[in-house]
């Protein structure tokens, strides 16, 4: 047994030690709004915080997540949409909206690192992957919610 922390509580779950800390999300905590996309942390889909640091679940075996905060899609906010959700809704930026998630994730991580980053270190940041494309909402939703969390 495995204690983790996720979304602020503290749960017992039964599993390997080197499983994918995103199975674990997924499959025995049932926190389904993670997704997974690749597999080998390239598209960014299965992005959650760790000690509030993007990280992608699928690349990091759960035994080194015991002892640290895991925050999911799920755990992002407190019943109110954070200024990255509102900026989302408002750019309409899913499409297919199935990396939404972890896209959202790592902008979260991002701007709690740097609120006003530029277009550079948003590049630099920000690799998730979306196949359909919308990376110029997903950027103009990112100086939005620079701009929401200003008004905050």
């Amino acid at each position: 047994m495995l204690t983790l922390t996720i979304n602020g509580k503290t749960m017992n779950v039964d599993a390997e030690e080197d499983t994918p800390l995103l199975w674990v999300i997924r499959d025995t905590v049932n926190l389904t709004g993670t997704k997974f996309g690749c597999g080998v942390a390239a598209c960014g889909a299965c992005t959650v915080h760790l000690n509030g640091e993007a990280v992608r679940s699928c690349s990091v075996p759960v035994s080194e997540a015991v002892g640290s905060n895991i925050t999911t899609i799920e755990g992002i906010s407190d019943g109110k949409l954070t200024a990255v959700q509102e900026a989302w809704i408002s750019e309409q930026v899913p499409q297919c909206g199935y990396c939404q998630s972890g896209m959202i994730m790592a902008v979260s991580a991002l701007l709690n690192e740097n609120p006003k980053p530029s277009d550079e270190e948003i590049d630099q940041s920000i690799t998730n992957i979306c196949r359909c494309g919308s990376y110029p909402r997903i950027r103009k939703a990112i100086h939005k919610a620079v701009k929401l969390q200003g008004e905050a």
